[in-house]
Order: structure tokens, then sequence, then C-alpha cells
């Protein structure tokens, strides 16, 4: 279902409430790829889709994907953590667990808030979606 007008505008004050809405997190998806910062997205997602699991054979082949995809330094979609972070999480392959990437998702979900969530709500994306909905056009 599309997000009301009133969602669209909360965003802008909201970073948390604009994740929980699939329609907030494909237009910052489309704009982190202008960035070439979507993988950070795409492995926050991941861990959520993790938690979630219960099958243990499951679990091991999510936590190995998604090391491959977004921890291991010879992927090209690497996400940046630091390394505290990054030996928590080579203990954790020894034994994963659906919660074992918590504090790099942490991490990454603060660097995204901070960093490219400001630049968002700038970006031509979001302004061009404000407008469609507002039916003016801001000044800047």
């Amino acid at each position: 279902q599309n997000p009301t007008a009133d969602e669209i505008l909360s965003w802008a004050q909201n970073f948390d409430k604009m994740m929980k809405t699939p329609a907030g997190r494909n237009l910052f998806r489309e704009f982190l790829r202008t960035e070439y910062s979507e993988e950070n997205l795409l492995f926050w997602l991941a861990c959520e889709d993790l938690k979630k699991e219960q099958n243990k054979k499951v679990i091991e082949e999510k936590a190995r994907l998604i090391y491959e995809d977004y921890i291991s330094i010879l992927s090209p979609k690497e996400v940046s953590l630091d390394s505290r972070v990054r030996e928590v999480i080579n203990r954790n392959l020894l034994d994963p667990s659906p919660h074992m990437y918590e504090d790099a998702q942490l991490q990454i979900y603060t660097l995204m808030h901070r960093d490219s969530f400001p630049r968002f709500l700038n970006s031509q994306i979001y302004k061009s979606l404000v407008e469609s909905i507002t039916g003016s056009t801001s000044e800047t």
C-alpha cells in the first residue's frame, strides 16, 4: 500500500519511521544506489531477515551468505565496520545465531542515519516525491 502524504512528510523527522515502512526503505534504497552505498541498506535488511529465522541450518547458511556478501574484505559490497565489531563477527561465525550481526547492524544503521539520511532529505528523489504529494515546489 502506498504511504500517505503525512507519512512521507513524517520521514523527514523520523529515520526510524521511514525505515519501518517498505515504501520508505525502497525510496531510501533508490537514493543510496545513486551514492553507491546501497549495500548498507541491503546488509541491514539481510540482518533483519536473519533475526526472524529459527531453523539452525538456515541460520548457518544465511549467516555465511551475509558474511560473504557484506563483511568479507573480498566482497565488492563490503560494509564499513570497525575492527572490534569484525572480531565479534568472526568469533560468532563459529556458532552462528539469528542475532550475531546485531552490533554490525547497529553500526551501519547509525551510519545511514547520520550520514546518508540528511543527504537523502535534500535529494531530488525525496524532494520530487514531496512536491508530487503537496503539489508545490519548495524553494531551496
